[in-house]
């Protein structure tokens, strides 16, 4: 039950929300246990974004929402592959994004609780 929501201060594509998507769900199974079969993704792109004072260059805020209490080990592998893959899409370098994870024992669906 994971979920990964992403802001980007650049304009995207179709093609690249698409590739976005895909490697997104192949990066989550990372996370022992996730798959993109469980996967929601949010991407929301030309976001009004500042870091360290500068809204010019191109920057990135992913948030990572899982259930359970994975290893922190399979975070740092994910925030590897994360920045890769923003850099290798949208340019966006890792020194410009910042990753956020959220662990939770209470995620719903389908009308019940797990």
């Amino acid at each position: 039950m994971p979920f990964i929501d992403s802001k980007v201060s650049v304009k995207t594509t179709p093609e690249q929300r698409e590739e976005l998507k895909t490697k997104l769900g192949q990066a989550i199974s990372l996370i022992p246990g996730k798959s993109e079969n469980w996967l929601m993704i949010n991407l929301e792109d030309e976001q009004n974004m500042y870091f360290r004072g500068d809204g010019q260059e191109a920057t990135a805020f992913v948030s990572v929402s899982v259930y359970g209490q994975p290893d922190r080990s399979a975070f740092q592998k994910l925030t590897a592959e994360l920045t890769k893959i923003y850099r290798e899409i949208l340019g966006i370098s890792p020194d410009r994004m910042y990753v956020k994870y959220a662990t939770t024992q209470d995620w719903g669906w389908n009308g019940n609780n797990f």
